[in-house]
């Protein structure tokens, strides 16, 4: 789809120019996540913003802006306006002004993307450095918080499932090379665009490797110059579906699995939907009857239920009759075939010939209480795989951390006002700033400092990322990941 950067918009923007005071001169902004819906989430991973800025501030606006003939743009302008608003009910001059300038006259300082950002302090500020156009700083807060609001909710859930594994693989497990790779990101078919596909699933490519939205590797090659040949970015297995299964029949469906361990994938990894019919049939008899075949591959076979309760699939259910495969659980019946060692902390891993991989409608609780049950059980945190999916990363609004821009600041005939809002109908979740803002990191903790001059704002951790059309400080995917792996350091290991 065509983006006009003038019409990314809500409609109330286009007269705010004429609604600030007479002689206002600039306008200053924050975002900020407000408050956490998700229980114990007091800290967001902020991301997106590179994206953001090369990919609408500078290249939507370049090609579909500055670079139309200012005619074109103006007519384009003012027929949606007329249309929609009433005949010359928003003037254009501000719009013809803009085009001559050449440029965004807009300045952001921001938070190094990466940065763990408690809930409540701002990773970013906007405003205005012409006096022309403080009307530009909130016209883009709808679009920036459309662009913003879902990379860093995604990312932050994507760390949250990291520390929940990391601090099982604490316990139970020696070796966690593993975990960059136990959560795979399922969620492409279910997202709301290929856009919001591909940048929730960069998020979640910040905390693990795998990976089945290949889209996610190609904004991060993209806009966070990430190389695929020179680092690992995402990557993926070769994986059957209910389609694939299906058409090899009910009656040959052992046929099917030895046909794929044996003869397409005779070696590495596969990954075998199990449930197309019976997945319990496929436990108890298919799996007994391969598992001479399995066990003499040099790689790994992995076996995906796809369907049912969760945590009953994987780790029993005690209301099944006893020691039947349901009561087990898979994992359990698993090592009741395969086999596998047990660790030094007294855990059971699988042996590395066979797996288990679950993704349907994964959530952190699910899996939270998956690995509590195979941890009692006695089983390390390694025997599973989570397909993570848009169960999780669709299932969020931009109020799950709730975001917002607001003005905080402005100057009105060369005067600063500090500007707020604290509404007496609200709890205090949205009573904003006020002033300029600096964030300063105190003992390792961001801390929020309201100033009154520039002198005292330019300080801090916000540092100039995008100035007056251009990004003028970049980041790129090792930085990021490295960022968040000190984090998770510091919260799992400290």
């Amino acid at each position: 789809m065509y983006i006009n950067p003038l019409t990314a918009i809500d409609f109330y923007k286009t007269d705010h120019r004429r609604q600030y005071p007479e002689g206002t001169t600039e306008v200053y902004s924050n975002f900020t996540a407000r408050s956490s819906r998700m229980g114990g989430v007091k800290e967001v991973v902020f991301f997106g913003l590179q994206y953001f800025i090369s990919d609408f501030l500078i290249n939507t606006w370049r090609e579909s802006f500055f670079e139309i003939r200012k005619r074109y743009v103006l007519e384009d302008y003012k027929r949606r306006m007329d249309n929609a608003l009433g005949k010359d009910s928003i003037n254009i001059d501000h719009i013809a002004a803009l085009h001559d300038l050449g440029y965004l006259p807009l300045r952001i300082k921001a938070l190094p993307e990466g940065t763990l950002v408690p809930i409540g302090v701002p990773m970013l500020t906007v405003v205005n450095t012409h006096p022309d156009f403080f009307w530009l700083t909130n016209y883009i807060e709808t679009i920036m918080s459309c662009y913003l609001w879902k990379p860093i909710t995604s990312a932050t859930i994507a760390f949250e499932y990291k520390k929940l594994l990391t601090n099982y693989a604490k316990t139970t497990c020696i070796d966690k090379d593993f975990i960059k790779y136990q959560a795979h990101d399922f969620s492409f078919r279910g997202m709301s665009s290929p856009q919001d596909a591909a940048i929730s699933g960069a998020g979640h490519l910040l905390s693990f490797v795998g990976t089945d939205t290949v889209l996610a590797i190609d904004l991060l090659e993209d806009y966070y110059f990430a190389n695929a040949e020179k680092e690992l970015i995402g990557c993926s297995v070769p994986a059957t579906e209910h389609s694939c299964m299906s058409m090899g029949t009910e009656n040959n469906e052992l046929y099917t699995f030895r046909r794929l361990i044996t003869e397409l994938y005779p070696t590495g990894i596969i990954s075998i939907v199990s449930d197309t019919w019976d997945f319990w049939h496929v436990i108890n008899m298919y799996l007994p009857m391969l598992r001479p075949d399995i066990m003499a591959r040099n790689g790994k076979v992995v076996i995906r239920p796809d369907s049912g309760a969760p945590v009953k699939i994987i780790c029993g259910d005690l209301l099944a009759p006893k020691d039947s495969s349901q009561y087990k659980g898979a994992v359990e019946c698993l090592w009741d075939i395969f086999g596998g060692t047990i660790n030094s902390r007294g855990f059971k891993e699988l042996d590395p010939h066979i797996g288990l991989i679950y993704g349907d409608s994964i959530t952190l609780n699910r899996a939270s209480m998956i690995l509590e049950q195979l941890e009692a059980k006695g089983f390390a945190s390694n025997n599973i795989v989570f397909g993570v999916g848009s169960y999780t990363y669709e299932y969020v609004t931009r109020d799950t951390f709730g975001f917002a821009m607001k003005a905080t600041s402005g100057v009105v005939n060369g005067e600063r006002r500090d500007i707020f809002k604290s509404p007496k109908t609200d709890d205090g979740e949205k009573t904003s700033a006020k002033g300029l803002l600096r964030v300063k990191r105190i003992e390792n903790k961001l801390l929020l400092e309201q100033q009154t001059d520039e002198v005292s704002e330019a300080g801090g951790e916000l540092r100039t990322v995008f100035m007056d059309g251009q990004l003028v400080r970049k980041t790129n995917l090792q930085e990021i990941r490295e960022r968040l792996d000190n984090e998770l350091r510091g919260k799992c290991y400290g």
